[in-house]
């Protein structure tokens, strides 16, 4: 089976040219006329692979790019257009973690973000790590959360754009995240997400406990969510796509056809099938195939 190179730039770059083009004809076996996805941001490239396995190839493109801010993915040309994509929230679909924000309202940014990024990383479990961030929150106020969400949240590049499309070509879109449903609800209906799951944050009188409903709604029911979606639609799980950046994403992406490490802790861009590192989320079309002209542009 023919395999296909991707290649992707960060898009305020528009990194890729002809010399680059040039540069990798002349240390891979690529056949054939390069096809442009989106002008100096985004092309396939055929590969004559020599029995070289795809994750190898791809790491190998990337090093001869690296002067260039551009990812690069290997993959069989067949069925690469996706059914079903399951998102991760927190520095996914949005460029903040939730958690963190709600902190600075407390004077515990920083406190609770270290610990936030050391479970991500997957140096501490998340649940214990999710209880104990949840407790430092105890009494604040719960109409802090729309204030927070309109005046700290931003959403990724590309999200809505990457949802859109996906759904115009019958995909369903799931938001399943570690973070609280106060959040996923209204960053869901934003995006176009078709339905969203996420923790719930127990409140008393207007204000936070310090308490989360359990069970907590982690890497395994992410991973379960996948499995149960894929059963639900009869699909077969190389039609399925999964995206995140933190260690509690990695058993979805790891379980999808088409696992995507965005913007990830090294952990998880290490054992991803695709890292993007440099691209937005509309990195995400262009790795099934779309070219820009099929995007239902809503960013």
């Amino acid at each position: 089976m023919p395999l296909i190179a991707t290649v992707i730039s960060d898009p305020k770059a528009a990194a890729i040219d002809d010399t680059l083009v040039a540069r990798l004809r002349n240390h891979f076996s690529i056949t054939g006329e390069a096809r442009v996805l989106n002008e100096r941001i985004a092309l396939d490239l055929a590969l004559d692979d020599g029995g070289t396995p795809p994750r190898e190839l791809a790491a190998t493109m990337r090093e001869a790019a690296a002067d260039r801010p551009v990812d690069v993915f290997v993959q069989q040309d067949e069925a690469r257009r996706k059914r079903l994509l399951i998102a991760d929230m927190d520095s996914t679909m949005i460029g903040q973690e939730c958690i963190d924000e709600l902190a600075a309202e407390l004077g515990l940014k920083d406190r609770i973000a270290a610990i936030t990024e050391r479970a991500m990383r997957g140096e501490i479990e998340f649940e214990p790590a999710l209880r104990e961030r949840v407790g430092l929150l105890a009494g604040l106020d719960v109409a802090v959360i729309a204030s927070v969400i309109e005046n700290r949240i931003t959403l990724t590049p590309g999200a809505k754009t990457l949802v859109a499309t996906m759904r115009t070509n019958g995909a369903y879109c799931a938001l399943v995240s570690g973070g609280f449903t106060a959040f996923t609800s209204h960053i869901a209906a934003e995006i176009g997400f078709d339905e969203n799951q996420a923790n719930t944050l127990l409140t008393e009188g207007g204000k936070l406990t310090g308490k989360v409903a359990e069970p907590i709604l982690g890497r395994d029911a992410k991973r379960a969510r996948l499995q149960e979606l894929a059963d639900e639609k009869g699909l077969a799980m190389s039609e399925t796509l999964a995206v995140g950046d933190g260690a509690n994403d990695l058993a979805m992406i790891e379980l999808a056809g088409l696992g995507v490490a965005y913007h990830a802790k090294p952990t998880v861009a290490e054992q991803a099938d695709a890292r993007i590192d440099h691209g937005d989320l509309s990195a995400l079309l262009y790795l099934q195939g779309y070219s820009a002209g099929e995007f239902v542009a809503q960013d």
